[in-house]
């Protein structure tokens, strides 16, 4: 099969960065798409800059329903020219699994030149919605989960300071390229590391929302003043963890009523507390991330705020 492009000469083209634009794939994903799988063939100018009809933004659309569907990648290829109808293949333990399981041995083992290559492939060939959901956060928790009964401090810990300074470097160029609301992160007193937090602050970053991490958990009545003098919109409190009862039923609504934006929460906690917050001013958003980061436009625009 070929898809390469041969459209008439009147066809509208558009520019990668446009396509971009209208499609929500990066630049950096449309290349690795078309350059490790062949997924689309955009035409070229004499000077290599890539040109895309409206066949190929519509062919960039039916990736994105495969891969929101659970699909790999490496998968997409067969179906695209299938019937609209085609059902779902079943997550072939697929491709998914074993990239987990990769990405998990290769943080254990401590191979750090390999976990950043995987970072960055990631990142390269999936949007960030389908590579938190089917890959970070799968490994995440699984990790989590082992060390409660096998800790492994150093593994914990590295896997920090590796995601803390990448994350950071994206927040710090994407802050500076966006006008978008300040969303205030920051994780609870008895999760034991902001795995979570990183995770959720790439991506609302993604969604064009500007983010200030605190490393250490801020105690609850100094919300509001952080609030002034960050001038945020939003404060988003995440953990894995169920946290204590006391924290949930009385401290935390407390300091919602204090603040003059909104309070949310996300991670496990809010699945994990969802009935004790129910009725509370305390915006619970669930533990699925990227779930979590759409529900803020609406939270904000029915507070005012954005």
């Amino acid at each position: 099969m070929s898809n390469k492009a041969t459209h008439s000469p009147d066809t509208p083209l558009y520019p990668i960065r446009e396509v971009s634009r209208l499609t929500g794939v990066n630049s950096v994903t449309l290349r690795a798409w078309e350059r490790r799988y062949g997924l689309i063939r955009p035409q070229r100018t004499p000077k290599g800059h890539r040109l895309y009809a409206q066949d190929d933004i519509s062919r960039i659309e039916r990736i994105l329903q495969w891969l929101n569907r659970g699909v790999p990648v490496s998968q997409v290829v067969d179906l695209l020219d299938q019937p609209e109808t085609i059902e779902a293949p079943m997550p072939d333990a697929g491709d998914w699994e074993s990239q987990v399981n990769q990405l998990q041995g290769v943080i254990e083992a401590l191979d750090m030149p390999r976990l950043e290559a995987l970072y960055h492939q990631s990142l390269a060939l999936y949007p960030m919605s389908v590579m938190v959901n089917e890959l970070w956060h799968p490994v995440i928790k699984r990790l989590e989960a082992k060390w409660v009964d096998e800790p492994d401090e150093l593994v914990r810990r590295t896997l920090e300071t590796f995601l803390r300074s990448q994350v950071g470097i994206r927040l710090h160029y994407a802050n500076q390229a966006t006008r978008g609301p300040l969303i205030l992160l920051n994780t609870m007193p008895d999760d034991p590391g902001p795995m979570w937090m990183l995770l959720i602050a790439l991506m609302a970053s993604e969604q064009g929302y500007r983010i200030q991490i605190l490393d250490h958990t801020l105690a609850l009545e100094a919300l509001p003043q952080a609030v002034s003098r960050l001038h945020c919109s939003m404060v988003l409190l995440c953990s894995g963890q169920r946290e204590q009862d006391d924290y949930y039923r009385e401290a935390l609504p407390i300091a919602a009523e204090a603040l003059n934006v909104p309070l949310g929460v996300c991670g496990e906690v809010a699945r994990l507390r969802d009935h004790d917050l129910r009725r509370s001013p305390v915006h619970v958003l669930g533990d699925d991330i990227p779930q979590a980061v759409a529900r803020l436009r609406p939270l904000l625009r029915e507070t005012g705020v954005f």
